[in-house]
């Protein structure tokens, strides 16, 4: 019979390499960070998209397969899906001694992946505002001196300078203290989610001071994230989805008047379909 080890191991592989990714930097830390440390005592409930499935029995090689688990199932809390996160994780590509800012840490799996990535050397925060959840994740991750976690709201709390933003919790818009945390060549990987459907994700780089670069590279859904939701944007994100292609999508604009290049606008920012030049804003 294989060994769990083994089970990770594949698993890793054929998630990453699914996910369009060979870095054998994040396949390792996916073989590496065990999911059932992460997904409490089981048997597991696996989210089916209208309720919940439970597995048989409480082995662990059940765990490693492209399914999202149910971390807090009365309020539709799951650890996500691997896949998505792989694709994701790839985008955000943090790296050894970078500083992350991870929203939504939910039980601390994919706060472990990451810390994994930045290595000893590293650093990582992690911002879960269901109290429940936060204490799960502490738990989880006080092997890791590198990581500190907060039961708090990201919207409401200080963010350090950080060269990655990882964010799962679907927001309408970027809030700016966000966008200011980022130290120039940092990364933010968040959905950018209307109030009813898919979104995408969103990649965000500063490539300056002022200035942003944005790709979105793919559709997805996650749950709320409290404080970070406008009706107004979530009307003209839902229209920009309807009448436009993801691959348009070049930069993010602050403090300037949208142009006949908006692919989407909201409060003091905007997407637009050309690239952000030094001073433009």
């Amino acid at each position: 019979m294989s060994s769990i080890q083994q089970h990770r191991q594949f698993f890793a592989e054929f998630i990453v390499r699914g996910a369009g990714s060979s870095d054998p930097q994040l396949i390792q830390a996916f073989a590496d960070v065990p999911r059932e440390d992460y997904c409490g005592p089981g048997p597991w409930p696996f989210f089916v998209g209208s309720g919940y499935v439970t597995s048989v029995d409480d082995d662990p090689r059940v765990l490693y397969q492209d399914a999202l688990i149910g971390l807090a199932t009365d309020r539709k809390i799951n650890n996500g899906q691997p896949s998505l996160h792989a694709r994701c994780l790839a985008a955000a590509a943090a790296t050894k001694g970078e500083s992350v800012v991870h929203i939504g840490a939910g039980t601390g799996y994919y706060t472990a992946i990451l810390a994994s990535l930045v290595g000893a050397e590293g650093r990582v925060t992690g911002f879960e505002i269901e109290r429940d959840l936060a204490a799960r994740a502490a738990q989880n991750l006080a092997h890791f001196p590198n990581v500190s976690v907060y039961a708090e709201s990201a919207n409401v709390a200080s963010m350090p300078a950080c060269d990655v933003i990882y964010v799962n919790a679907g927001a309408t818009h970027p809030p700016a203290a966000w966008l200011d945390a980022l130290n120039v060549g940092g990364r933010m990987v968040f959905p950018l989610t209307p109030n009813e459907g898919f979104g995408v994700m969103l990649k965000v780089t500063r490539t300056g001071s002022d200035t942003y670069s944005a790709s979105a590279f793919v559709r997805a859904a996650f749950i709320p994230c409290i404080g970070a939701r406008d009706d107004a944007t979530s009307a003209s994100l839902t229209a920009a989805l309807e009448r436009q292609s993801l691959k348009e999508v070049r930069s993010l604009r602050r403090g300037s008047q949208p142009d006949g290049t908006a692919w989407c606008i909201g409060s003091g920012w905007w997407l637009s379909t050309i690239e952000a030049t030094a001073g433009e804003a």
